[in-house]
């Protein structure tokens, strides 16, 4: 994927925010994250991941990604869902990754 490319946010089929990626550090993938209106009420759930990284464990690193995973989906670019993500927004600042695959439930 190239640099420059706008990845979308969607909560409940309604798009909440895009990605203007900046650069990447494989896996990772940094861009400028433009909140639109309807980010708002989710703006809470990335806030207190990013209060609290390096203080919680695994478990909590393992649910706070399900919970953002339930509250929205991402595109790729030319507009296909992406099957599974890590998500981290602080600002106007993103930083993520992608699968192709789901994960598998253990």
């Amino acid at each position: 994927m190239d640099a420059g490319r706008v990845w979308r946010l969607y909560h409940r089929g309604e798009l909440v925010g895009e990605i203007d990626v900046q650069s990447h550090d494989f896996p990772w993938m940094y861009g400028r994250f433009r909140a639109l209106p309807g980010f708002e009420p989710l703006r809470p759930l990335f806030a207190a991941r990013s209060a609290s990284a390096g203080q919680e464990g695994d478990e909590a690193m393992e649910r706070d990604s399900e919970a953002k995973r339930a509250a929205v989906t991402m595109t790729f670019p030319d507009g296909g869902e992406v099957a599974e993500f890590l998500l981290t927004i602080k600002d106007d600042a993103a930083g993520f990754r992608w699968y192709d695959e789901p994960f598998e439930d253990e």
